[in-house]
């Protein structure tokens, strides 16, 4: 079985005054993205490492829940930031690192159990496997 999603984006103008347009394939997003929402200090427009951010966050949190129900625990809750680390290298820019922050309430987990089940989330959280070529972190919390 082979899902597609698919977005789509669009430029117009030089590279450092240009604008353009993120949409979503769902239509779930659609919103304007600069050099200076991606490089600069304007965050009200969007950026591509902020969609990472948002879909690692979202891939990791699913798969969390997934590895925890199929280890007998149901999770009250789970919320989790990614940050994407976006630096200057040579003539152009790399994401280097990406840390996942999560706290999760499960109740009677143990907290040993909940790191290696975090871990293995991680691990296994496709879009965490697509994005391999950085570094990434965990910092996972159980909430008692």
């Amino acid at each position: 079985m082979s899902i597609k999603r698919k977005s789509q984006a669009e430029w117009h103008g030089n590279i450092t005054e240009g604008k353009g347009n993120i949409k979503l394939g769902s239509g779930a997003f659609e919103g304007p993205y600069s050099f200076n929402s991606r490089f600069g200090d304007d965050t009200t427009p969007t950026n591509p490492e902020e969609l990472i951010a948002a879909a690692h966050a979202g891939c990791f949190t699913m798969a969390l829940s997934g590895f925890l129900g199929r280890a007998g625990q149901q999770p009250a809750s789970i919320e989790t930031t990614a940050i994407v680390h976006l630096e200057k290298e040579g003539e152009g820019f790399v994401i280097p690192k990406i840390d996942l922050v999560t706290v999760a309430e499960v109740p009677g987990l143990s907290d040993e159990e909940f790191q290696s089940i975090a871990k293995t989330a991680k691990e296994k959280c496709p879009v965490s496997q697509v994005l391999s070529g950085a570094e990434i972190t965990l910092d996972a919390t159980l909430k008692s």
